[in-house]
């Protein structure tokens, strides 16, 4: 039998842009190489170069984390404990994605969306202390995400009987969502 350690990672992403948001990004290098190289060519290919660079990086860099690890769910800035977490739908295709995000989508819901990621996971929130009902996460793996979760919260439940995870006293685990 084996038993999942809470601070093993078990499941990290970075939801990179797509390709097309990234290729018009090295394209700012394209227009910077295009409207210098008349005055200083040797100027306009740095300067080009180093655009495009910057843009795809900050890009790269930017983009949200999602990871499961240390007995918590973390994407983007905000991260919840696995033992406020409840259950865990994957959203395997755009229109089931679409449909969470249309009509039926909580205002209270907290959201962290690639649009170039067609999947996704919801994710039940039960914290008594956050309005916020669920998670929707994007991801390009999201079985393995949502194994992951499943396997963390199914830990802290194993924990429970012996005082681990929620309680109601001083440092209980609560979800932090940043501010907008």
């Amino acid at each position: 039998m084996s038993t999942v350690s809470p601070t093993a990672r078990q499941f990290r992403e970075r939801l990179v842009p797509g390709p097309g948001l990234l290729a018009a990004l090295a394209g700012v290098g394209l227009l910077l190489l295009i409207v210098m190289l008349p005055v200083w060519p040797t100027a306009a290919w740095v300067a080009g170069v180093a655009a495009a660079v910057v843009c795809v990086g900050a890009a790269v860099l930017r983009a949200p984390l999602v990871e499961v690890a240390g007995g918590e769910l973390r994407a983007g800035r905000a991260h919840v404990p696995a033992a406020l977490l409840g259950d865990v739908v994957v959203l395997a295709t755009r229109e089931q994605r679409a449909a969470e995000l249309g009509a039926r989508l909580d205002a209270r819901a907290h959201v962290v969306l690639v649009s170039s990621v067609p999947t996704a996971v919801r994710v039940a929130l039960h914290d008594p202390a956050d309005p916020t009902p669920y998670w929707i996460v994007s991801s390009r793996r999201p079985e393995e995400l949502a194994a992951a979760l499943r396997a963390q919260v199914a830990g802290t439940e194993r924990g429970a009987g012996t005082g681990e995870g929620a309680g109601d006293g001083p440092g209980t685990a609560k979800a932090v969502t940043p501010e907008a």
